[in-house]
Formats: structure tokens, sequence, C-alpha cells
């Protein structure tokens, strides 16, 4: 019997000043707080650009607007081989930022240059560092390159 699960997620990369857009986190399975960049699950009828933009507003209150694909990435938590997160992100520009209150189990939203992120030893995954390390490295790919065929509604 296969128990394999795969989750397609988004998530963006916000930077300003030389600090990004984190989400401080209570994992509630565990009940740790750490550190992530706005990310979640794509839902069904969601574009992948509308997830990301979705989650961002509702982890940090900030309305962002992608302006580039970071890259495509894949992590299997060692206490769950079974299964695997497809984590696409985006690079994004904040545009707005709206009083309201944050998805449950969001701390709060938070500012961190990858020097203090490191520091915290608290990343959600080493996805959260590779994807910061991959924009500092100047890594970006056009939005065209992603093909969302329209569904029929």
């Amino acid at each position: 019997m296969n128990n394999w699960q795969s989750h397609v997620t988004v998530a963006v990369i916000v930077e300003r000043d030389g600090k990004f857009l984190l989400v401080e986190e209570d994992i509630l399975e565990s009940h740790e707080d750490v550190f992530n960049q706005p990310a979640g699950h794509v839902e069904k009828g969601e574009t992948l650009i509308e997830a990301a933009k979705r989650e961002a507003l509702e982890e940090t209150g900030f309305d962002v607007e992608p302006t580039a694909l970071l890259g495509l990435y894949t992590y299997s938590p060692p206490l769950k081989p079974d299964t695997t997160y497809y984590r696409v992100c985006f690079i994004a520009q904040a545009i707005h930022h709206y009083e309201r209150p944050l998805d449950e189990g969001i701390i709060r939203a938070v500012w961190l240059t990858l020097d203090e992120l490191i520091a915290t030893n608290r990343a959600r995954s080493p996805l959260v560092i590779k994807c910061i390390q991959d924009y500092l490295r100047g890594q970006s790919f056009p939005l065209s390159a992603i093909y969302e065929h329209p569904t029929s509604q």
C-alpha cells in the first residue's frame, strides 16, 4: 500500500532594504515557533499566483504582486518520509499593508536579514533559507515560464 502524499505549496520572497518578509508561526503539532516565508497550500480553483497572493495577505496583511518565479523546490521532512512538498516560490513586491487578523497559527509578520534568520536556528525547513540564498544569487525566471490551462466553470 502506497501512503505517499504530495502537497503543492506556494511561497513569496519579499525583500525590503536587505530584509525579508517572514512569518513567525506556531507549528500546532509540535508547538514550536518557526520562521517561514508567507506560504501555504494551493486551494481548489486557484492559480499558483492567486494562491501566493492570498497566502501572503492572510499570513502577513501585505498585498503582494509576484514579479518573477524564483524556482521550484521539493522537500520531504525527515519525520514525514511519506510526504513531499512541492514549493513554487515567487519573487514579489509588497504593494500595501492592511491591519487585519492573521491566519491561525501565525504569531506575527517580521522582517529579517538572512543572517538574522540563520542565527535564530528556527527556519521551518531548509527551503526557507535556500529560497533566500537563491534570490540573493540573482536567480529569477519570468512568470511566463508558468502555464496554467484555464478550467471551465
